[in-house]
């Protein structure tokens, strides 16, 4: 597989501080990276800087073999969607949630709206407000929106943090089939070492900002290099 992202001397400082500093990455076209490490440790920030919606303090970043500016243009933004631990819905029906980002892009939704809804189990619900939804179905109308837009690269930031089991179950087989129906690259950023091994090609952990080891999910599972993998694979603490 081809490398779509490569960030190389990365540095993300907010006020004197640096929450992320990346050596070296390359993200393959059509992989499913797992990030995995403790709160604070800059996970969410990296996702965000390969989402585009800030800019690295230092260092390169590219996209599909162009170097990323600091104020990227749109068609290179919509390229790329993230779904958030806690997604922001309108307070419209589901189907409208699902329309939003067609709609901008001046799609005609309802076709794509209706198959999308029926991918993460939601056709019943399209005329109810999405905000009255339950966390886990408020979840899957999120994951909905962000899949209709058919996205190169597919974000995910804990995605699955706090849901029932059958949501757990349901979300990650979409996400999975996204990367093996449509060749979608996905990074997906979890506390959650069990979920890490069961999707990921590759799994990388993050502490204090840095990437402390990288490797294809057996290796670092069964064969971690760095002793602090082994440790936080154990459940020890590694902050």
């Amino acid at each position: 597989m081809a490398d779509l992202y490569q960030l190389a001397n990365l540095q993300k400082i907010y006020l004197d501080r640096t929450v992320v500093t990346i050596d070296s990455l390359s993200i393959q076209r059509g992989e499913f990276l797992a990030i995995v490490g403790p709160s604070g440790a800059g996970k969410s920030t990296l996702l965000r800087l390969l989402n585009f919606l800030e800019a690295p303090t230092s260092g390169h970043l590219t996209f599909d073999g162009q170097p990323v500016p600091s104020a990227p243009p749109l068609s290179l933004v919509r390229r790329v969607t993230t779904v958030f631990q806690r997604p922001a819905l309108l307070s419209r029906s589901v189907r409208e949630n699902v329309a939003f980002g067609l709609r901008l892009r001046g799609l005609h939704p309802d076709g794509a709206v209706t198959q999308a809804l029926e991918r993460v189990g939601l056709s019943g619900l399209g005329t109810v407000t999405a905000t009255t939804l339950s966390g886990g179905e408020m979840q899957r109308v999120a994951l909905a929106r962000a899949l209709v837009l058919n996205p190169d690269v597919l974000l995910l930031d804990e995605p699955t943090a706090n849901l029932d089991p059958y949501n757990v179950n349901l979300i990650e087989t979409l996400v999975r089939e996204e990367t093996s129906r449509r060749g979608t690259t996905i990074v997906f950023v979890t506390h959650n070492v069990f979920q890490a091994r069961r999707l990921a090609h590759r799994v990388g952990l993050m502490l204090n900002g840095a990437l402390i080891e990288l490797a294809p999910t057996v290796d670092f599972f069964d064969s971690p290099r760095d002793p602090r993998t082994a440790a936080f694979i154990n459940g020890e603490m590694v902050y």
